[in-house]
């Protein structure tokens, strides 16, 4: 009973931290002042050489805002488990990021207009998330989860399984939002691929056996975990 108490605080204080970035986002977006965002985005670029993706899991306003959406898809049953055939290409995040930089520097040069990139990223992240699982809009679309996945890609802490606590129950996988968390059918172990992981919780809130921990990536995993 405790335990729960304790996840239920800090599913509360993820949330609380989550539309705080939210309210910042839409208040950088209210006033003009998107180099404040981008300034942030920048830091959390730096942040994640050392403790990951956690501007996906508690900052970004996309993430915050596919959560209601990954619900409400699967409640009116719009939301389809099978991920589409694009899903696999490493380079459309990348197309998108470059798009986007070119459609925000034409509407400025041509125009004298400043395009909102991100707010329309955010409506197509929810758009998608609508339709398809968030690991969709995450892994294979988002321009900002490429940069970040770049600078994290091997961060000095991140979520760990402890193969030794794990029984390959697959609740974790069930739980995270990214696809970054897999049973290994040989082993029957849960693995985390860093690159992929928000940092969010999500994984470790789940585990009933506890084993799932934040920890130094210095240590390697055991033979058969790598």
């Amino acid at each position: 009973m405790a335990a729960d108490k304790h996840d239920q605080r800090i599913k509360t204080g993820i949330t609380v931290i989550r539309l705080f970035f939210l309210a910042l986002f839409i208040l950088a977006v209210g006033s003009g002042r998107m180099s404040v965002w981008l300034a942030l985005f920048a830091l959390s670029l730096i942040a994640a050489l050392f403790w990951g993706r956690i501007y996906c899991g508690y900052i970004c306003p996309m993430n915050t805002a596919m959560i209601p959406a990954d619900w409400l898809g699967r409640r009116l049953g719009i939301q389809t488990a099978r991920a589409p055939a694009w899903q696999k290409s490493r380079w459309l995040a990348w197309v998108l990021l470059a798009a986007s930089l070119v459609s925000v520097l034409l509407s400025r040069r041509l125009w004298s207009f400043n395009l909102p990139i991100l707010p329309i990223l955010l409506v197509l992240a929810v758009l998608v998330t609508l339709r398809y699982p968030p690991a969709v809009f995450h892994e294979a679309l988002c321009p900002f989860g490429a940069l970040q996945k770049l600078a994290g890609r091997k961060p000095r802490m991140s979520y760990q399984v402890d193969p030794q606590s794990c029984t390959g129950c697959s609740l974790c996988t069930k739980k995270c939002p990214s696809q970054a968390v897999s049973v290994d059918d040989e082993v029957r172990k849960a693995r985390i691929i860093p690159t992929a992981c928000h940092q969010c919780q999500n994984c470790r809130l789940a585990c009933p056996r506890e084993a799932i921990r934040y920890k130094s990536m210095e240590k390697p995993l055991p033979k058969g975990m790598a």
